[in-house]
C-alpha cells in the first residue's frame, strides 16, 4: 500500500466545530490518510487537538502548518472570511487543499483562488459533500440509466432549525451577518442547489426572492438581541438546461420536525430524496432515504442500501469521508472527479444570479 496522504487541519477545535464532528472521524476511518498536523487559534486547544488525533504537530500559525514537511494536504475548516488567506498560504507552500464550502466571501475572490490553484498544479477540492451521500449518488446513477425517463421537473424544500424561536447559540451568531458569507443562501442554498445540479444539470434561468422573516435573534448564553442582515428565506423558480422546471424553498428557523425533500419527476417515473426530520441540518449532513416509482400510478419503494464505510460512519462524517476517499483516488491516479475550486466558482455564480434576481425582481439567465 502507498504511504498515506498526510493532512494538516486548520480549525481543528477539539471541543466544537465541523472538523471534530466530520473531518477528523472521516480521515481516521480512511487508510489513505494520516492526520499529521492540527491548527487552532489558541495553543491550549491546538495541543488538545493534537492529543485527540494522536500526537500530530500542533500550530497556532496556519502558515507554519502549511509549510511543514509532514503535511501533503491542508484542510481548511474555519469561518468563511478566513478561507482566502489560508488557501493562499497552502498554495504558496505547494500543498493540496481541501476547503470547506463556501469557498470564499465573494465570487471574484473564488475566481482568483481557482486560478491560483490551477496555476499551482496541486489538487484542490471544495467541500460540496452532499454529492457523496449514497442516496444522491444512487439517484444520479438511476437518472443516467433512464429510471425517470426525461426529467420534467425538480421540486426542493429544505428547512433548517437554526434560529427556531429566534434564539441561537453564540457560535452561530456570525452567520446572521450577511458580511460573513455564511447565511442560509450561501451554506444551505449552496449545498442544496449544487446537489440538484449534480443530479439533473445546470440552471438555465432563475427567478428568486430573498426575505428576512426574523429580523432579530437572541443569543442564548447572554440574552443579547442582535439584528439579522442575512436572508433567512430563499425562494426560487427556474429552468434547467434541457427545459425541466425547478422550484425551491430553502429556509431557517423551522419550528417543527419537517424533512428536506428533493422530488424529481420524469416521463417514465419519479424519484424522491427525503431526509430524517431531526436534526434539521440540510441535505449535506442529514440521514437520507431514496424512494422511486415508475409508470402511471406506480408504487413507491425504497431504493438502494448503504454498504461498507457508508454504512459504518455517522451522519456528519459520512459524506465528508466519501469526498476524501475520491480525492485520495484522484491524487493517486491523476483522475479528476471531486468538486474543485472551479466547481465552487460555478455555485458562487449561481448564488450571485439569485441575489441579482431578488434585487431586480426579474427572471435572469443563469448561464
Amino acid at each position: 500500500m502507498a504511504d498515506p496522504i498526510r493532512v494538516g487541519i486548520i480549525g481543528a477545535n477539539p471541543e466544537r466545530g465541523w472538523a471534530v464532528r466530520a473531518h477528523i472521524p472521516a480521515l481516521q476511518a480512511l487508510p489513505d490518510y494520516k492526520i499529521t498536523a492540527v491548527g487552532t487559534s489558541r495553543p491550549e486547544s491546538a495541543r488538545a487537538a493534537a492529543e485527540l488525533v494522536g500526537g500530530a504537530h500542533a500550530f497556532t500559525d496556519p502558515r507554519q502548518l502549511a509549510e511543514h514537511p509532514d503535511v501533503d494536504l491542508v484542510a481548511i475548516t474555519v469561518k468563511v472570511p478566513a478561507h482566502a488567506t489560508l488557501i493562499r498560504a497552502a498554495l504558496a507552500a505547494g500543498k493540496h487543499v481541501y476547503c470547506e464550502w463556501p469557498l470564499a466571501l465573494t465570487t471574484d475572490e473564488a475566481v482568483e483562488l481557482s486560478g491560483m490553484a490551477a496555476a499551482a498544479g496541486v489538487r484542490h477540492a471544495v467541500g460540496l459533500q452532499a454529492r457523496y451521500a449514497p442516496e444522491i449518488r444512487r439517484a444520479r446513477d438511476l437518472i443516467a440509466e433512464g429510471y425517470v425517463g426525461e426529467v420534467v421537473s425538480a421540486t426542493v424544500y429544505s428547512p433548517r432549525g437554526k434560529g427556531a424561536g429566534t434564539t441561537v447559540p453564540g457560535w452561530v451568531a456570525y452567520t446572521l451577518d450577511e458580511r460573513n458569507g455564511a447565511g442560509v443562501l450561501e451554506v444551505a442554498g449552496g449545498h442544496t442547489l449544487d446537489a440538484v445540479r449534480y443530479l439533473v444539470g445546470d440552471f438555465a434561468e432563475v427567478s428568486a426572492q430573498l426575505s428576512i422573516r426574523h429580523p432579530h435573534n437572541t443569543i442564548a448564553e447572554t440574552g443579547e438581541r442582535i439584528a439579522v442582515t442575512s436572508p433567512d428565506h430563499v425562494l426560487l423558480t427556474g429552468a434547467l438546461d434541457g427545459g425541466a422546471v425547478i422550484s425551491a424553498h430553502i429556509h431557517d428557523a423551522k419550528l417543527t420536525d419537517d424533512p428536506t425533500r428533493v422530488a424529481i419527476s420524469g416521463t417514465e417515473g419519479d424519484l424522491a430524496i427525503v431526509s430524517d426530520a431531526r436534526p434539521l441540518g440540510g441535505i449535506q449532513m442529514s440521514e437520507l432515504r431514496l424512494f422511486g416509482s415508475r409508470g402511471v400510478h406506480g408504487t413507491w419503494r425504497e431504493l438502494g442500501e448503504r454498504t461498507g464505510l457508508a454504512a459504518e460512519l455517522g451522519t456528519e462524517p459520512r459524506n465528508v469521508a466519501g469526498l476524501y476517499a475520491a480525492l485520495a483516488e484522484d491524487i493517486r491516479t491523476g483522475a479528476h472527479t471531486v468538486p474543485t475550486f472551479a466547481d465552487g466558482v460555478r455555485v458562487h455564480r449561481l448564488l450571485d444570479t439569485i441575489r441579482r434576481s431578488a434585487e431586480s425582481g426579474r427572471r435572469l439567465s443563469a448561464r
